[in-house]
């Protein structure tokens, strides 16, 4: 069968181009002809010229407003089936904004199946009664760890041991709270754990980022590395002392999920996203703001056996290969759905 993937357009290190890779890779090994495109809210151009170029027997949307947008405004798309999942700025953003939320509701509405990779998000959706909610399915997310060397501590120029190197992988964007984290890191100087504190993603938001890189500048505790290649972050994670996550909103965090894999304590803000990842107290520790940020981060920089036991690889909950294969009964089952109506 022929799938479409439909893709924000961003940086290759984001999360959704990460996800989609997944996707088509497990997808291909499961006999699917699988192409991606990438498109942006306000044209459609990309999306009509991969329709006519090959015709999918469905299509799956990553993202309901920016890449949902200009589905519905595609008139090639009209009649195939599709599938959307449902991100975290979807959910905790987008609805929030009366113009987006109203694209949200009609994507949800014609959508075959309306696909959530959080438990705890599809287990509130499901008890709120939405009339798609028959629609709805949960994807466990999975993982795919890439191979490639990146000598972290190395282009760091970090030699001494007992400083710790925290590691906090996303996009610069108000949502990821960058900037707001580098100022809570300041509170930790002094006293605690030495350590550096170290920024990696793509610059997704240029005015924000100027605020960050501006305040970086008085930092000297704290540097940006610019975009690790995807390959390249398990190599980079392995080597830091803890990883960190202070996002305003998740659906389920790429970096979290290799983090949890890898067995790498994780720091994390308590949002829902991170909450379906991070185990207090078993993989990692989570905060609800800016005094237990520092209260869990003194933990953890103190606590070398706390940072230890915390340390807890787990390669089987997130499975690439069980991610691909539910995926592809949801998508082969749409498939079956419009055969047997035609």
């Amino acid at each position: 069968m022929h799938l479409l993937i439909v893709i924000p357009r961003q940086s290759r290190a984001t999360g959704n181009h990460v996800t989609a890779a997944r996707f088509a890779e497990q997808l291909d090994k499961l006999g699917w002809q699988v192409r991606r495109v990438e498109t942006d809210p306000i044209n459609t151009t990309a999306i009509a010229g991969a329709l006519r170029q090959n015709r999918p027997d469905v299509a799956l949307l990553l993202h309901a407003w920016r890449s949902g947008h200009p589905w519905l405004q595609t008139p090639e798309a009209k009649d195939i089936p599709f599938a959307v999942l449902m991100t975290g700025t979807d959910l905790n953003r987008d609805l929030d904004i009366p113009e987006k939320a109203a694209v949200i509701h009609q994507v949800r509405q014609r959508a075959a199946a309306v696909i959530v990779q959080n438990r705890l998000v599809f287990e509130q959706l499901r008890r709120g009664g939405s009339p798609w909610r028959e629609k709805l399915h949960l994807l466990p997310p999975g993982t795919r760890l890439g191979s490639q060397d990146y000598p972290l501590r190395e282009r760091l120029r970090m030699t001494d041991d007992n400083v710790l190197l925290l590691l906090h992988p996303a996009s610069i964007r108000p949502v990821k709270g960058n900037l707001e984290l580098l100022r809570m890191s300041d509170h930790l100087l002094g006293a605690d754990s030495a350590f550096r504190l170290v920024f990696c993603g793509p610059v997704l938001d240029r005015s924000y980022a100027e605020a960050f890189f501006a305040a970086l500048k008085t930092r000297p505790h704290a540097c940006y590395l610019g975009e690790i290649p995807c390959a390249a972050m398990p190599a980079a994670m392995c080597q830091a002392d803890l990883i960190l996550n202070n996002s305003l909103s998740e659906g389920v965090a790429n970096a979290l999920v290799e983090a949890a894999t890898l067995g790498r304590p994780i720091l994390a803000r308590d949002i829902p996203g991170n909450r379906a990842v991070v185990i207090p107290e078993v993989n990692g520790l989570l905060y609800g703001d800016e005094t237990g940020f520092h209260r869990q981060a003194r933990r953890l920089l103190t606590d070398p056996d706390l940072r230890r036991r915390l340390a807890r690889p787990d390669p089987f909950s997130y499975a690439a290969e069980a991610e691909g294969r539910l995926l592809a009964a949801i998508l082969e089952a749409i498939v079956s759905q419009r055969e047997a109506r035609t």
